[in-house]
């Protein structure tokens, strides 16, 4: 059995497709090099040229006028619909950019915010404290005038009383210095 041919169609497809594109290419080189066949198929593919405008022409022309659209508008439509999502995609770029940067930002105002918070506090405390010692300082000296005036107003008793004080006692240091005498 291994000795037996298997008969493969793809084989003899292969060979007879090679012989068909050695014989076309043959072909082709030799028209190609012909000027006559040149020229004729250069005049054959202007006139049709010509042809195929006019046709698109006038397929825009029925398609505007029945509002249909055209090749050329879906087309353009097609390259908007590009560039907008081109668009989109720069603007989702940024928006990330943005939200990244504003919550970074928020973060540094967050601890910003606890350290002012902290100074505030503070300096109400200190506030507080100066406030209290001022209404001590204020009370005081509310004290002071009290004793100044009631030193002021006992004064001339006080002097009285000295001026009585001062003779005893220039009495008792006579009785003091005779008595050392004696």
């Amino acid at each position: 059995m291994s000795n037996e041919n298997i008969y493969d169609p793809f084989f003899v497809f292969n060979q007879l497709s090679e012989k068909w594109d050695k014989q076309l290419t043959g072909l082709l080189y030799n028209l190609a090099d012909n000027k006559e066949f040149v020229r004729t198929a250069s005049t054959g593919l202007n006139t049709y040229s010509i042809y195929l405008e006019r046709l698109r022409k006038n397929q825009e022309l029925f398609a505007s006028i029945m509002n249909i659209p055209t090749k050329k508008d879906v087309a353009n439509a097609a390259k908007l619909s590009i560039q907008t999502e081109e668009k989109i995609d720069l603007l989702e770029e940024q928006i990330w950019t943005l939200q990244d940067s504003v919550s970074s930002i928020t973060k540094e105002n967050a601890g910003m915010f606890e350290e002012i918070l902290k100074i505030v506090m503070q300096m109400k405390n200190e506030f507080q404290k100066m406030s209290h010692e001022v209404a001590e300082t204020k009370k005081m000296k509310v004290d002071l005038q009290e004793l100044r005036k009631k030193i002021e107003s006992g004064l001339p008793g006080i002097e009285r009383e000295k001026q009585k004080k001062e003779p005893e006692k220039k009495q008792d240091k006579d009785l003091v210095a005779t008595s050392i005498n004696k």
